[in-house]
C-alpha cells in the first residue's frame, strides 16, 4: 500500500508525486511486523527529515554513522549491507565507534526507526538513498570499484519515482554519471523530474570527536540544480553548513582535492623530517616554531607512512584517470611513491638505531606500540605498521605489538595477540607507532631504546626521531 499523494511546494518538479511507484518498480519492503514501509512526502519536506525514509546502502566506517546521524535527525533509517558478519556486528554493537555513537547504537537497536538488512531491494522504500560503500585500491595502486559498482547497479535497479539518491563514496571525476545518471535514464527515469541525483562527498574523520558530522561542512554537486537543492536541503539535516558546486563532477574534485593537498604535505613533512636528521635538527621543534606564523602555513607531522582508507587510497583514483587521458601529475606521483616507500624507510632507522647499540637485527626483540593506522581506532587498512611488522620479522627480528584497542591481527597470513603487558619483557627497540588515549607508555625508562617516529612523545633519555 503506497502513502496518498501529499502536495508540497518542495515535492518533484513536472507533476511527478513523490512516493509513487512507477510501472512495474518492486514492491515495497515490509517491515519486521509484515506491515508495509509507508512513504513520507519525500526530499526537501518542509519538515526536515521527520517521517522521511532514508535508505544508508554500506555501513562501514562512513555508512554506520552516517546512518546514526540520520536516524537522530528523525530518519526512519533502513541500514543496507550485503556482509551478514557486518549485520551482526553492528547488531551486538560489537563496532569501532566512538562511545556516544556507540551509546546511540545501543538505543537504537529496538527502534522501528532503525531497520538493518542484507536485502537490496529495501532501498525501493526510501525517500532518499545514500551510498557510502568502499571505494579501494588493489595491490598495484589500481582503483578497485567492484564494491561500488554493484552498489549502485542494485540502486538503479530498485529506485523508483521521486526519489533522491546521494553518492558520497570518494572515486574518479565522473562517477556519479557513470554509475547512477546515466544507467537511471537507460531505465526510463528522467533526471531531475523523475529522480534526483547528487555527489556529495563523504567527510567522516573516524575516532576524532572534534570532527562529528554536525560539525562539518558538506560539499553538494546535483546533476541537475533541482537535485542540487535537493541533496543540499538533505544534508543540512545533520551538516552546519552546505557549499553548492555545479556539477557532480566538481564535488567529486573537490574530494580528490582535499585527500590529494593532505597526501603531498604528508609526503614532504616526512622528506623534511629526514632533512632535519641529516642536518641534526630536532623536526618537532622545526614544525611547532614554524607553526606559530599566522598565515600561509599548515603544520603536517612526519610519520611511518599513511593508512586508512582516504589517503593511500584516493589520490591514486585521479593519478589513474589522469593516465587514461594522458595527462600528467608529477608532484602527486612522486608523494604516492614516496609514501609508499615510507614503512620501508622506518625499517632502515630501526635496523641502524639497534647496529648503534650493537645489537643485530636478526634475533632482536622489537616491539611496536600501536598497530592501528590511527589514534582513537581498531582499524588495520593500510597501516604501515603491517608492513613494518612484517619487514621486521623477515629481516629475522622477534617482533610484537602491544595496541590496547586491536587485541588480535592478522599479519603476513598469521593471526598474533597483541601484549599486554609490555613492562614484562626486556626489548631491544620499542617503535612508537601509534599512541592511543588507553596506550600506557609509562613503562618506558631511560634504559629503553626508542625510535619515535611520529615525534609527538617527550623524548625519552635515547629516543631516536
Amino acid at each position: 500500500m503506497e502513502s496518498a499523494p501529499a502536495p508540497s511546494p518542495q515535492g518533484a518538479p513536472g507533476g511527478t508525486v513523490v512516493g509513487a511507484r512507477p510501472q512495474g518498480a518492486p514492491a515495497m519492503p515490509a517491515q519486521a511486523d509484515g506491515s508495509e514501509l509507508r512513504l513520507s512526502e519525500g526530499p526537501g519536506s518542509p519538515d526536515g527529515l521527520a517521517g522521511q525514509t532514508v535508505a544508508v546502502v554500506g555501513l562501514g566506517y562512513v555508512g554506520l554513522p552516517t546512518a546514526l546521524a540520520l536516524h537522530e535527525a528523525g530518519a526512519v533509517v533502513v541500514g543496507v549491507d550485503v556482509s551478514s558478519p557486518r549485520l551482526r556486528a553492528i547488531r551486538s554493537c560489537q563496532v569501532d565507534l566512538l562511545p556516544q555513537q556507540l551509546a546511540h547504537l545501543a538505543a537504537a537497536a529496538g527502534d522501528r526507526g532503525f531497520r538493518l538488512t542484507d536485502d537490496p531491494a529495501a532501498v525501493a522504500a526510501a525517500d532518499t538513498v545514500v551510498v557510502c560503500v568502499p571505494t579501494p585500491v588493489d595491490r598495484h595502486q589500481v582503483p578497485d570499484l567492484g564494491m561500488l559498482s554493484a552498489a549502485c547497479a542494485s540502486v538503479v535497479r530498485h529506485a523508483r519515482a521521486g526519489q533522491l539518491i546521494v553518492l558520497t563514496s570518494t572515486s574518479y571525476v565522473g562517477t556519479t554519471r557513470d554509475l547512477l545518471t546515466g544507467p537511471l535514464t537507460e531505465r526510463g527515469l528522467t533526471v531531475g523530474s523523475d529522480v534526483f541525483v547528487a555527489f556529495a562527498p563523504e567527510r567522516i574523520d573516524p575516532g576524532n570527536p572534534s570532527h562529528g558530522q554536525e560539525r562539518t561542512p558538506r560539499v553538494v554537486g546535483g546533476a541537475d540544480p533541482r537535485s542540487t537543492e535537493l541533496a543540499a536541503a538533505f544534508l543540512s539535516a545533520t551538516a552546519p553548513s552546505v557549499h553548492r558546486v555545479d556539477t557532480p563532477e566538481a564535488a567529486e574534485m573537490a574530494k580528490l582535492w582535499e585527500n590529494t593537498f593532505r597526501a603531498v604535505n604528508i609526503a614532504l613533512a616526512n622528506e623534511l623530517s629526514d632533512n632535519c636528521h641529516a642536518l641534526g635538527v630536532d623536526p618537532r621543534s622545526v614544525i611547532e616554531a614554524a607553526a606559530t606564523k599566522p598565515f600561509g602555513f599548515m603544520p603536517f607531522y612526519p610519520g611511518p607512512g599513511v593508512g586508512g582508507h582516504c589517503i593511500p587510497c584516493d589520490p591514486h583514483y585521479l593519478l589513474w584517470q589522469l593516465r587514461s587521458v594522458q595527462a600528467d601529475s608529477p608532484v602527486v606521483g612522486t608523494a604516492m611513491r614516496a609514501i609508499a616507500r615510507r614503512p620501508g624507510a622506518v625499517v632502515r632507522r630501526a635496523v641502524d638505531r639497534l647496529a648503534e647499540d650493537g645489537v643485530p637485527v636478526s634475533g632482536a626483540k622489537v616491539l611496536i606500540v600501536g598497530i592501528a593506522y590511527k589514534e582513537g581506532v581498531a582499524d588495520l587498512r593500510e597501516s604501515p605498521a603491517l608492513e613494518i611488522h612484517e619487514r621486521l620479522a623477515a629481516a629475522g627480528a622477534r617482533v610484537a605489538y602491544a595496541d590496547p584497542l586491536v587485541p588480535a591481527a592478522l599479519i603476513g597470513g598469521t593471526l598474533v595477540a597483541s601484549v599486554t603487558d609490555p613492562a614484562a619483557a626486556d626489548w631491544d627497540l620499542v617503535v612508537i607507532h601509534t599512541v592511543h588515549r588507553e596506550t600506557d607508555l609509562s613503562w618506558l625508562d631511560a634504559g629503553t631504546a626508542v625510535l619515535d617516529i611520529g615525534h609527538r612523545l617527550p623524548a625519552p633519555p635515547r629516543a631516536h626521531r
